[in-house]
């Protein structure tokens, strides 16, 4: 993704987290003890997934660093062995020509799981029926019901998709489905059909890390479910910013293509 990004400082950016672990020196204690309520681990605060060294290439001015399944939800497949049907292959090949509709550059909502890989912070809310995600990015945000209710049987196509989830010990597993076939998986273009389905296991580790498991199921795109790692990593003593892309937005007049879109 190639783009610029000026970011002022929180509002609350030197706000304590209340109850945070520290150390002598007043830091938080990343390592600490899980929060919990309710018996369950306390999924709460602002997160970010780990950025990874950056290997040779072009990136945009301003990038931050970010995970590599930002960049390819596929990394983990070497060339010519990644798990498409022609479909999938076909699906790639448009959204990677010049001038393509790219959703995120257009200021639509990144999806899932794209969102939790996105190089920007994320606040969980915690409740004992539902969780709600908060994204900075566009100012977006999602609902996991964690109250026993039943997944939909015929939902309207969504962005976002519709969530349910359930605690496996201290793990929460999330699935979702219902989305529509616009959004993108990951920057390089790979996309999805109304038929995906996305479960994510989230783990607390400690204090300062949420392990997330992903496993994508869409038969339209792929010859078999993808599964991938990754590591948030929560940001204390901060909050975060409202963000409306269009409000400042600056890229689509310099895109080829424009014309036609």
């Amino acid at each position: 993704m190639v783009g610029i990004c000026l970011c002022a400082p929180a509002q609350w950016l030197n706000q304590p987290t209340p109850g945070a672990p520290r150390t002598p020196a007043g830091q938080v204690n990343m390592t600490g003890p899980v929060p919990r309520v309710n018996g369950k681990p306390d999924l709460s605060g602002i997160w970010q997934v780990e950025a990874e060294p950056r290997g040779p290439g072009l990136y945009g001015l301003g990038e931050s660093p970010n995970s590599k399944y930002f960049r390819n939800i596929l990394a983990d497949y070497r060339p010519g062995e990644e798990p498409l049907t022609p479909a999938g292959a076909e699906t790639l090949r448009r959204h990677s020509q010049a001038g393509a509709f790219n959703p995120t550059l257009n200021c639509l909502p990144d999806g899932v799981p794209h969102a939790d890989l996105l190089p920007e912070p994320f606040k969980i809310i915690q409740t004992p029926g539902e969780i709600v995600m908060l994204y900075e990015v566009e100012t977006t945000f999602r609902q996991i019901f964690v109250d026993g209710r039943n997944q939909l049987t015929d939902p309207s196509p969504s962005w976002m998709g519709y969530s349910v989830g359930k605690w496996e010990g201290d793990t929460l597993v999330v699935n979702t489905l219902g989305f529509n076939d616009l959004g993108w998986l990951d920057a390089r273009g790979h996309g999805h059909s109304e038929d995906m389905r996305v479960e994510e296991r989230f783990h607390r580790r400690d204090f300062g890390h949420l392990e997330v498991t992903v496993t994508i199921s869409d038969p339209k795109i792929f010859t078999r479910p993808i599964t991938i790692n990754f590591l948030e990593e929560l940001l204390p003593d901060t909050d975060l910013l409202e963000h409306y892309c269009l409000e400042n937005e600056k890229d689509a007049g310099h895109q080829s293509g424009k014309a036609d879109r």
